[in-house]
Protein backbone atom coordinates (compact mmCIF):
# COMPACT_ATOMS: atom_id res chain seq x y z
CA UNK A 1 0.00 0.00 0.00
CA UNK A 2 1.19 3.51 -0.78
CA UNK A 3 1.20 6.31 1.77
CA UNK A 4 -1.14 9.30 2.14
CA UNK A 5 -1.16 12.19 4.59
CA UNK A 6 -4.22 14.28 5.42
CA UNK A 7 -3.36 17.64 6.98
CA UNK A 8 -6.47 19.37 8.33
CA UNK A 9 -5.96 23.05 9.09
CA UNK A 10 -8.86 23.05 11.49
CA UNK A 11 -11.31 25.85 10.54
CA UNK A 12 -9.42 27.34 7.55
CA UNK A 13 -12.45 28.11 5.39
CA UNK A 14 -11.94 29.86 2.05
CA UNK A 15 -15.23 31.67 1.55
CA UNK A 16 -18.93 31.37 2.31
CA UNK A 17 -20.76 28.50 0.65
CA UNK A 18 -23.99 28.89 -1.31
CA UNK A 19 -26.04 27.81 1.70
CA UNK A 20 -24.24 30.06 4.19
CA UNK A 21 -27.40 32.11 4.59
CA UNK A 22 -29.03 29.17 6.34
CA UNK A 23 -26.42 29.57 9.07
CA UNK A 24 -26.15 33.35 9.28
CA UNK A 25 -22.75 33.24 7.58
CA UNK A 26 -23.19 35.12 4.29
CA UNK A 27 -19.87 36.90 3.68
CA UNK A 28 -17.75 34.77 6.00
CA UNK A 29 -14.26 34.12 4.62
CA UNK A 30 -11.70 32.87 7.11
CA UNK A 31 -8.53 32.96 5.00
CA UNK A 32 -9.61 35.91 2.86
CA UNK A 33 -10.41 38.14 5.82
CA UNK A 34 -7.18 37.20 7.60
CA UNK A 35 -5.18 38.11 4.50
CA UNK A 36 -7.07 41.40 4.08
CA UNK A 37 -6.52 42.35 7.73
CA UNK A 38 -2.81 41.63 7.39
CA UNK A 39 -2.57 43.66 4.18
CA UNK A 40 -4.20 46.60 5.98
CA UNK A 41 -1.76 46.31 8.93
CA UNK A 42 -4.65 45.34 11.18
CA UNK A 43 -3.18 42.02 12.30
CA UNK A 44 0.09 43.18 13.80
CA UNK A 45 1.35 41.97 17.16
CA UNK A 46 4.54 43.28 18.74
CA UNK A 47 7.27 40.68 18.73
CA UNK A 48 5.09 38.21 16.81
CA UNK A 49 4.23 39.41 13.33
CA UNK A 50 3.40 42.46 11.25
CA UNK A 51 2.36 43.44 7.75
CA UNK A 52 1.13 41.26 4.91
CA UNK A 53 0.40 37.55 5.35
CA UNK A 54 3.51 35.70 4.16
CA UNK A 55 2.79 32.08 3.26
CA UNK A 56 4.93 31.41 0.14
CA UNK A 57 5.01 27.63 0.49
CA UNK A 58 1.28 27.28 1.04
CA UNK A 59 0.76 29.46 -2.03
CA UNK A 60 3.20 27.31 -4.01
CA UNK A 61 1.20 24.23 -3.04
CA UNK A 62 -1.98 25.92 -4.31
CA UNK A 63 -3.78 27.34 -1.26
CA UNK A 64 -4.06 30.85 -2.70
CA UNK A 65 -5.48 29.58 -5.98
CA UNK A 66 -7.95 27.39 -4.08
CA UNK A 67 -9.14 30.40 -2.10
CA UNK A 68 -9.41 32.58 -5.20
CA UNK A 69 -11.56 29.96 -6.92
CA UNK A 70 -13.92 29.90 -3.96
CA UNK A 71 -14.19 33.60 -3.20
CA UNK A 72 -14.00 34.85 -6.80
CA UNK A 73 -11.04 37.17 -6.21
CA UNK A 74 -7.35 36.81 -5.34
CA UNK A 75 -6.07 36.78 -1.79
CA UNK A 76 -4.42 39.97 -0.58
CA UNK A 77 -1.00 38.43 -0.12
CA UNK A 78 2.38 39.26 -1.66
CA UNK A 79 3.91 37.27 -4.49
CA UNK A 80 0.92 35.19 -5.54
CA UNK A 81 2.36 32.64 -7.97
CA UNK A 82 0.80 32.30 -11.42
CA UNK A 83 -0.97 29.01 -12.04
CA UNK A 84 1.91 27.63 -14.06
CA UNK A 85 4.20 28.02 -11.02
CA UNK A 86 1.91 26.18 -8.59
CA UNK A 87 3.20 22.69 -7.81
CA UNK A 88 0.03 21.15 -6.38
CA UNK A 89 -3.49 20.49 -7.59
CA UNK A 90 -6.02 22.91 -6.13
CA UNK A 91 -9.74 23.51 -5.79
CA UNK A 92 -12.39 24.04 -3.15
CA UNK A 93 -15.15 21.80 -1.80
CA UNK A 94 -18.75 22.33 -0.74
CA UNK A 95 -20.05 20.57 2.35
CA UNK A 96 -23.19 18.52 1.88
CA UNK A 97 -23.37 17.52 5.54
CA UNK A 98 -25.84 19.54 7.56
CA UNK A 99 -24.44 21.99 10.07
CA UNK A 100 -20.83 23.06 10.52
CA UNK A 101 -19.58 20.63 13.13
CA UNK A 102 -16.10 19.16 13.43
CA UNK A 103 -17.16 15.48 13.23
CA UNK A 104 -19.39 16.10 10.20
CA UNK A 105 -16.60 17.83 8.29
CA UNK A 106 -14.02 15.15 9.05
CA UNK A 107 -16.39 12.27 8.34
CA UNK A 108 -17.40 13.77 5.00
CA UNK A 109 -13.74 14.20 4.04
CA UNK A 110 -13.47 10.46 4.64
CA UNK A 111 -16.49 9.55 2.54
CA UNK A 112 -19.37 9.67 5.04
CA UNK A 113 -21.56 12.80 4.72
CA UNK A 114 -23.92 13.56 7.61
CA UNK A 115 -27.32 14.15 6.04
CA UNK A 116 -29.29 14.58 9.29
CA UNK A 117 -29.34 17.35 11.88
CA UNK A 118 -27.38 16.86 15.08
CA UNK A 119 -29.13 18.00 18.22
CA UNK A 120 -28.22 21.41 19.62
CA UNK A 121 -29.08 23.29 22.77
CA UNK A 122 -31.09 26.54 22.52
CA UNK A 123 -29.22 29.86 22.52
CA UNK A 124 -30.31 31.21 25.89
CA UNK A 125 -29.29 31.22 29.53
CA UNK A 126 -30.12 27.95 31.29
CA UNK A 127 -29.87 26.18 27.94
CA UNK A 128 -29.62 22.65 29.35
CA UNK A 129 -32.81 20.83 30.39
CA UNK A 130 -33.30 20.74 34.16
CA UNK A 131 -33.91 17.00 34.05
CA UNK A 132 -30.57 16.42 32.31
CA UNK A 133 -28.63 18.46 34.87
CA UNK A 134 -30.43 16.70 37.71
CA UNK A 135 -29.40 13.31 36.32
CA UNK A 136 -25.80 14.49 35.86
CA UNK A 137 -25.63 15.66 39.47
CA UNK A 138 -27.27 12.57 40.92
CA UNK A 139 -25.32 10.01 38.93
CA UNK A 140 -22.08 12.03 38.84
CA UNK A 141 -21.97 12.63 42.57
CA UNK A 142 -21.86 16.42 42.37
CA UNK A 143 -23.99 19.01 44.16
CA UNK A 144 -24.37 21.49 41.33
CA UNK A 145 -23.13 22.83 38.00
CA UNK A 146 -22.03 26.26 36.77
CA UNK A 147 -22.61 28.35 33.64
CA UNK A 148 -25.38 26.41 31.81
CA UNK A 149 -25.09 28.65 28.76
CA UNK A 150 -23.54 29.20 25.32
CA UNK A 151 -20.03 30.51 25.84
CA UNK A 152 -16.48 30.83 24.59
CA UNK A 153 -14.27 28.27 26.31
CA UNK A 154 -11.71 30.80 27.51
CA UNK A 155 -14.31 33.31 28.66
CA UNK A 156 -16.33 30.76 30.57
CA UNK A 157 -13.38 29.67 32.72
CA UNK A 158 -12.48 33.30 33.29
CA UNK A 159 -16.05 34.04 34.42
CA UNK A 160 -16.72 30.90 36.46
CA UNK A 161 -13.27 29.55 37.33
CA UNK A 162 -13.05 31.00 40.84
CA UNK A 163 -16.56 29.85 41.71
CA UNK A 164 -15.61 26.40 40.42
CA UNK A 165 -12.54 26.33 42.69
CA UNK A 166 -14.63 27.36 45.71
CA UNK A 167 -17.66 25.12 45.06
CA UNK A 168 -16.16 22.15 43.25
CA UNK A 169 -18.99 22.32 40.72
CA UNK A 170 -18.04 21.66 37.07
CA UNK A 171 -18.54 24.37 34.44
CA UNK A 172 -21.04 23.14 31.82
CA UNK A 173 -21.51 25.04 28.58
CA UNK A 174 -22.16 24.64 24.86
CA UNK A 175 -21.78 26.47 21.54
CA UNK A 176 -23.38 26.60 18.12
CA UNK A 177 -22.05 23.08 17.55
CA UNK A 178 -23.70 19.89 18.70
CA UNK A 179 -21.66 19.69 21.88
CA UNK A 180 -21.79 19.53 25.67
CA UNK A 181 -18.55 20.83 27.19
CA UNK A 182 -17.36 20.47 30.76
CA UNK A 183 -14.51 22.58 32.11
CA UNK A 184 -12.88 21.67 35.41
CA UNK A 185 -9.58 22.33 37.15
CA UNK A 186 -7.11 19.62 36.29
CA UNK A 187 -5.67 19.40 39.81
CA UNK A 188 -8.49 20.52 42.10
CA UNK A 189 -11.35 18.65 40.42
CA UNK A 190 -9.10 15.94 39.02
CA UNK A 191 -8.42 14.92 35.44
CA UNK A 192 -9.69 11.36 35.68
CA UNK A 193 -12.77 12.53 37.54
CA UNK A 194 -13.47 14.96 34.69
CA UNK A 195 -13.06 12.20 32.11
CA UNK A 196 -15.38 9.91 34.08
CA UNK A 197 -18.00 12.64 34.35
CA UNK A 198 -17.83 13.27 30.59
CA UNK A 199 -18.26 9.57 29.92
CA UNK A 200 -21.40 9.57 32.08
CA UNK A 201 -22.75 12.69 30.36
CA UNK A 202 -22.18 11.15 26.92
CA UNK A 203 -24.53 8.32 27.95
CA UNK A 204 -27.11 10.70 29.42
CA UNK A 205 -27.34 12.94 26.35
CA UNK A 206 -27.92 10.14 23.84
CA UNK A 207 -31.66 11.00 23.66
CA UNK A 208 -30.71 14.56 22.66
CA UNK A 209 -28.61 13.36 19.66
CA UNK A 210 -25.60 15.48 20.64
CA UNK A 211 -22.47 14.66 18.65
CA UNK A 212 -19.77 15.28 21.26
CA UNK A 213 -19.02 15.72 24.94
CA UNK A 214 -15.71 17.50 25.45
CA UNK A 215 -13.59 17.49 28.60
CA UNK A 216 -11.90 20.90 28.98
CA UNK A 217 -9.36 20.75 31.82
CA UNK A 218 -7.64 23.94 32.92
CA UNK A 219 -5.04 25.09 35.45
CA UNK A 220 -4.34 28.31 37.33
CA UNK A 221 -5.65 29.97 40.47
CA UNK A 222 -7.19 33.25 39.32
CA UNK A 223 -8.98 34.61 36.23
CA UNK A 224 -5.90 36.21 34.72
CA UNK A 225 -3.88 32.99 34.72
CA UNK A 226 -6.50 30.31 34.08
CA UNK A 227 -5.27 28.30 31.11
CA UNK A 228 -6.71 25.29 29.29
CA UNK A 229 -4.33 22.34 29.07
CA UNK A 230 -3.51 19.87 26.31
CA UNK A 231 -5.45 17.12 28.10
CA UNK A 232 -8.67 17.85 26.27
CA UNK A 233 -10.68 14.76 25.42
CA UNK A 234 -13.56 14.48 22.93
CA UNK A 235 -16.15 11.74 23.36
CA UNK A 236 -17.77 11.51 19.93
CA UNK A 237 -20.63 9.52 18.50
CA UNK A 238 -19.11 6.84 16.22
CA UNK A 239 -19.30 7.41 12.46
CA UNK A 240 -22.60 6.29 10.98
CA UNK A 241 -20.90 4.16 8.27
CA UNK A 242 -17.41 2.83 7.46
CA UNK A 243 -15.02 5.67 6.62
CA UNK A 244 -11.80 5.86 4.63
CA UNK A 245 -10.03 4.93 7.86
CA UNK A 246 -11.92 1.63 8.11
CA UNK A 247 -11.18 0.88 4.46
CA UNK A 248 -7.45 1.40 5.01
CA UNK A 249 -7.44 -0.99 7.95
CA UNK A 250 -9.54 -3.59 6.16
CA UNK A 251 -6.98 -3.58 3.35
CA UNK A 252 -4.20 -4.29 5.84
CA UNK A 253 -2.92 -0.72 6.22
CA UNK A 254 -2.31 1.34 9.32
CA UNK A 255 -4.05 4.61 10.24
CA UNK A 256 -2.05 6.98 12.43
CA UNK A 257 -3.95 9.69 14.31
CA UNK A 258 -1.95 12.82 15.08
CA UNK A 259 -3.83 15.11 17.46
CA UNK A 260 -7.56 14.79 18.05
CA UNK A 261 -8.39 12.70 14.94
CA UNK A 262 -8.93 9.54 16.99
CA UNK A 263 -11.44 11.34 19.22
CA UNK A 264 -13.32 12.74 16.22
CA UNK A 265 -13.78 9.22 14.83
CA UNK A 266 -14.56 7.72 18.26
CA UNK A 267 -11.30 5.71 17.82
CA UNK A 268 -12.95 3.75 14.99
CA UNK A 269 -10.49 2.83 12.23
CA UNK A 270 -7.46 4.04 14.20
CA UNK A 271 -4.30 1.94 14.52
CA UNK A 272 -2.14 4.26 16.63
CA UNK A 273 -2.57 7.68 18.25
CA UNK A 274 -0.05 10.37 19.16
CA UNK A 275 -0.95 13.71 20.73
CA UNK A 276 0.73 17.00 21.52
CA UNK A 277 -0.21 20.35 22.98
CA UNK A 278 0.06 22.77 20.06
CA UNK A 279 0.37 23.00 16.29
CA UNK A 280 4.14 22.98 15.99
CA UNK A 281 4.45 20.01 18.35
CA UNK A 282 1.87 18.22 16.18
CA UNK A 283 3.98 18.95 13.10
CA UNK A 284 6.96 17.48 14.97
CA UNK A 285 4.92 14.32 15.58
CA UNK A 286 3.87 14.21 11.92
CA UNK A 287 7.52 14.30 10.85
CA UNK A 288 8.33 11.50 13.31
CA UNK A 289 5.50 9.37 11.99
CA UNK A 290 6.64 9.98 8.42
CA UNK A 291 9.97 8.49 9.42
CA UNK A 292 8.31 5.46 11.01
CA UNK A 293 5.36 4.69 8.74
CA UNK A 294 6.12 3.82 5.11
CA UNK A 295 2.53 3.13 4.01
CA UNK A 296 -1.10 3.64 4.96
CA UNK A 297 -2.65 6.89 6.22
CA UNK A 298 -1.27 9.55 8.55
CA UNK A 299 -4.12 11.85 9.57
CA UNK A 300 -3.33 15.16 11.30
CA UNK A 301 -5.58 17.84 12.81
CA UNK A 302 -3.92 21.18 13.61
CA UNK A 303 -6.44 22.31 16.20
CA UNK A 304 -4.91 25.65 17.26
CA UNK A 305 -6.24 27.42 14.17
CA UNK A 306 -9.75 26.75 15.46
CA UNK A 307 -9.52 26.57 19.24
CA UNK A 308 -6.93 29.27 19.94
CA UNK A 309 -7.54 31.73 17.11
CA UNK A 310 -10.81 31.18 15.24
CA UNK A 311 -13.12 30.84 18.22
CA UNK A 312 -11.24 33.54 20.10
CA UNK A 313 -11.47 35.88 17.09
CA UNK A 314 -7.72 36.42 17.17
CA UNK A 315 -6.75 37.51 13.66
CA UNK A 316 -3.09 38.19 14.40
CA UNK A 317 -2.68 34.86 16.18
CA UNK A 318 -4.31 33.00 13.29
CA UNK A 319 -2.07 34.75 10.77
CA UNK A 320 1.05 33.94 12.76
CA UNK A 321 0.01 30.28 13.07
CA UNK A 322 -0.36 30.08 9.28
CA UNK A 323 3.08 31.59 8.82
CA UNK A 324 4.53 29.11 11.33
CA UNK A 325 3.04 26.18 9.43
CA UNK A 326 4.22 27.60 6.12
CA UNK A 327 7.80 27.59 7.39
CA UNK A 328 7.51 23.88 8.23
CA UNK A 329 6.22 22.71 4.84
CA UNK A 330 9.74 22.30 3.49
CA UNK A 331 10.45 19.78 6.25
CA UNK A 332 7.34 17.83 5.28
CA UNK A 333 8.36 17.94 1.62
CA UNK A 334 11.86 16.66 2.46
CA UNK A 335 10.36 13.47 3.91
CA UNK A 336 8.04 12.67 1.01
CA UNK A 337 8.61 9.53 -1.03
CA UNK A 338 8.10 9.44 -4.79
CA UNK A 339 4.60 7.98 -4.55
CA UNK A 340 3.35 9.90 -1.49
CA UNK A 341 0.22 12.01 -1.57
CA UNK A 342 -0.53 14.90 0.81
CA UNK A 343 -3.98 16.47 1.16
CA UNK A 344 -4.21 19.90 2.77
CA UNK A 345 -7.76 20.91 3.68
CA UNK A 346 -10.10 22.04 6.48
CA UNK A 347 -13.29 20.79 8.11
CA UNK A 348 -15.30 24.05 8.25
CA UNK A 349 -14.64 27.77 8.70
CA UNK A 350 -14.15 29.86 11.83
CA UNK A 351 -13.69 33.40 10.55
CA UNK A 352 -11.83 35.38 13.24
CA UNK A 353 -13.33 38.63 11.92
CA UNK A 354 -16.91 37.31 12.26
CA UNK A 355 -19.37 38.06 15.04
CA UNK A 356 -19.80 35.63 17.92
CA UNK A 357 -17.40 32.75 18.53
CA UNK A 358 -18.89 29.88 16.51
CA UNK A 359 -17.82 28.12 13.32
CA UNK A 360 -18.74 29.60 9.94
CA UNK A 361 -20.29 27.76 6.97
CA UNK A 362 -17.65 27.94 4.24
CA UNK A 363 -15.99 26.07 1.43
CA UNK A 364 -12.77 24.33 2.39
CA UNK A 365 -9.55 24.25 0.38
CA UNK A 366 -8.69 21.13 -1.59
CA UNK A 367 -4.93 21.05 -2.13
CA UNK A 368 -3.17 17.85 -3.20
CA UNK A 369 0.62 17.85 -3.19
CA UNK A 370 3.25 15.22 -3.89
CA UNK A 371 6.10 14.35 -6.24
CA UNK A 372 3.75 12.69 -8.74
CA UNK A 373 0.80 15.09 -8.45
CA UNK A 374 -0.17 16.87 -11.66
CA UNK A 375 -0.56 20.59 -11.09
CA UNK A 376 -3.95 21.93 -12.13
CA UNK A 377 -7.28 23.44 -11.18
CA UNK A 378 -9.73 20.93 -9.69
CA UNK A 379 -12.51 23.51 -9.56
CA UNK A 380 -15.45 23.35 -7.18
CA UNK A 381 -16.01 19.90 -5.73
CA UNK A 382 -19.59 18.96 -4.93
CA UNK A 383 -18.65 17.27 -1.65
CA UNK A 384 -15.77 16.99 0.80
CA UNK A 385 -16.03 13.26 0.03
CA UNK A 386 -14.18 13.79 -3.27
CA UNK A 387 -11.02 14.14 -1.20
CA UNK A 388 -11.43 10.80 0.56
CA UNK A 389 -12.36 9.09 -2.69
CA UNK A 390 -9.17 10.39 -4.30
CA UNK A 391 -7.04 9.12 -1.42
CA UNK A 392 -8.79 5.74 -1.55
CA UNK A 393 -7.90 5.51 -5.25
CA UNK A 394 -4.30 6.49 -4.54
CA UNK A 395 -4.02 3.78 -1.87
CA UNK A 396 -5.53 1.13 -4.12
CA UNK A 397 -8.67 0.67 -2.01
CA UNK A 398 -12.17 -0.22 -3.12
CA UNK A 399 -14.23 2.91 -3.90
CA UNK A 400 -15.96 4.68 -1.01
CA UNK A 401 -19.74 5.02 -1.10
CA UNK A 402 -19.55 8.78 -1.69
CA UNK A 403 -17.30 11.08 -3.66
CA UNK A 404 -15.71 11.44 -7.10
CA UNK A 405 -12.00 10.97 -7.74
CA UNK A 406 -10.09 14.17 -8.48
CA UNK A 407 -7.83 14.00 -11.52
CA UNK A 408 -4.47 14.66 -9.93
CA UNK A 409 -2.18 12.11 -11.63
Amino acid sequence: MRRAIILVLDSLGVGASADAGNYGDIGADTLGHIAAACAANQANRTGLRQGALRIPNLLRWGLGAAAAGSRGSPLEVPNLPPHNKIQGAWGHACEISRGKDTPSGHWEICGVPVTFDWGRFPVRDNCFPTSLLKNIMQQGGIDGTLANCHASGTEVIRDYGLEHLHSGWPICYTSGDSVFQIAAHEDVFGLQRLYDLCKLVKQLIEPFHIARVIARPFIGNRPDNFQRTANRRDLTTPPIAPTLLDHVQQAGGRVISVGKIADIFAHQGISHTVKAGHNMALVDLLLQQMQQEDSGLIFVNLVDFDSLFGHRRDVAGYAYALEQLDARLLEIESRLKADDLVLLTADHGCDPTWFGSDHTREHVPVVFFGPSVKSGNLGERASFADMGQTIACHLGLDPLLHGTVCEIF
